[in-house]
């Protein structure tokens, strides 16, 4: 069995590993040409993938940006990116032209799965019109499913083989085959009856974690104004051994999925008449959250009896998430921009993140940076930092993410 995989990014690129790891061997196609070749030589672009790892199954990886190299695949798997117009709504382009550019290519005998995450009903309305435009038909020629990734950047402790895989296809005979596909490299697949349950299904989980986020931020604005630390409160109510999940305030929500996933069931929602007030609330409240990290960062210069114009802020961690370097949709990109606006003069420490080209910025080394600066702002709290050493030691803290909760002293605040 052979594998195509479209789009070698932090979806594709696991997914073409995992399969050669499991001695299938895979065929990557990217747009990307620079990508592309860097890949050829076994260069990692993401940090989860050694540059040793991927020469390792350098015989069962291959990687093109023609897209006749997929002609010779059993499965082809869908892995590009779906973002948001500069409106919130879903920007299907790159989906599209990539489906479109499989059709050209696909053959008798073939499986296609979808695995970016979208609104339900794009693979059986969109997808599966473009593919039969091939002159193949569905069920007869060729399969199709969708199966949504649940990569989690950073995370030693879940990866593709152990996270359950959903797969839903269009038809029981097209689910059968996906199912088999997957099972080859992952311990449980999951088998739901359509496509469509498939992509509202990740949909779900993505809304899940954007609500709670929105509200415990909400609820942090709020225990800011009662004078109330909202960490010991949600401390306080965790130990309820039912009936509670923890969630933790912060900056923002970043990265490809929680920003911009639940906009596309909220676009998707009002084909049918309905606003999806929830969904819809979570992603206001988020993204305003960087606006009250603004209103913080200046009430904490005020009280040390300094202006923001003109002050040095420093920021620890501009990746949206611990322990990586992707700095999609990151709140610290946000909250550099706005407190530049306040004349505020910025630099940051992350050793995942070498430089920010676009803000005209580069990592620091830790120690001089903190001698520098009047007010230092726990962004993103990766493990190789000891935030409570760094509460001690800088001249005024301001902690977004409540990994100082042990240090008490009159320099340092929390969100």
């Amino acid at each position: 069995m052979t594998v195509g995989i479209v789009g070698v990014g932090y979806v594709g690129l696991p997914l073409a590993l995992a399969f050669a790891e499991a001695g299938i061997s895979a065929t990557g196609v990217d747009v990307d040409a620079e990508r592309v070749e860097a890949l050829r030589a076994g260069r990692s672009h993401i940090e989860d993938i050694p540059d040793e790892q991927l020469r390792a199954e350098a015989e069962r990886l291959r990687f093109d940006t023609d897209y006749g190299a997929l002609r010779d695949a059993d499965a082809i798997l869908i892995c590009v990116p779906t973002p948001l117009t500069v409106h919130r709504e879903p920007d299907l382009g790159p989906l599209m032209a990539a489906t479109e550019a499989v059709a050209g290519v696909l053959r008798e005998g073939q499986l296609v799965v979808l695995e970016s995450t979208t609104y339900p009903g794009t693979t059986r309305e969109r997808l599966l019109p473009m593919l039969e435009a091939s002159g193949l038909r569905l069920g007869d020629d060729f399969n199709l499913a969708f199966s949504p990734e649940r990569v989690d950047p950073g995370s030693e402790r879940f990866t593709i083989r152990n996270t359950p895989k959903i797969v839903g296809g269009l038809t029981p005979a097209c689910g059968d085959r996906a199912e088999r596909l997957y099972a080859a490299i992952c311990e449980e697949v999951v088998r739901v009856s359509s496509p469509e349950t498939a992509e509202m299904a990740k949909l779900l989980e993505n809304i899940f974690r954007s609500v709670n986020i929105a509200l415990v931020n909400e609820l942090a604005i709020l225990a800011h104004r009662m004078g109330i630390d909202v960490w010991e409160v949600i401390g306080a109510a965790a130990t309820k051994p039912f009936g509670f999940m923890r969630f933790e305030p912060g900056p923002g929500m970043g990265g490809h999925c929680l920003p911009v996933d639940p906009f596309y069931l909220s676009w998707r929602a009002r084909e049918f008449d309905m606003t999806a007030e929830f969904i819809e609330l979570a992603g206001k409240v988020n993204q305003s959250q960087p606006y009250f990290c603004e209103q913080r960062v200046v009430e904490a210069l005020n009280a040390s009896g300094r202006a923001v114009n003109g002050s040095n802020v420093l920021l620890l961690g501009v990746a949206y998430k611990p322990g990586v370097g992707d700095t999609r949709e990151s709140p610290a990109l946000k909250l550099i921009e706005l407190l530049r606006r306040h004349g505020a003069t910025i630099s940051y420490h992350d050793t995942h993140v070498p430089e920010l080209p676009e803000l005209g910025l580069a990592s620091r080394e830790l120690g001089p940076a903190l001698a520098e600066a009047d007010l230092v702002v726990i962004v993103t709290a990766h493990p190789d930092v000891d935030h409570e050493e760094v509460a001690r030691t800088a001249a005024l803290t301001l902690d977004l993410r409540g990994v100082t909760r042990g240090v008490e002293a009159p320099n340092v605040q929390r969100l």
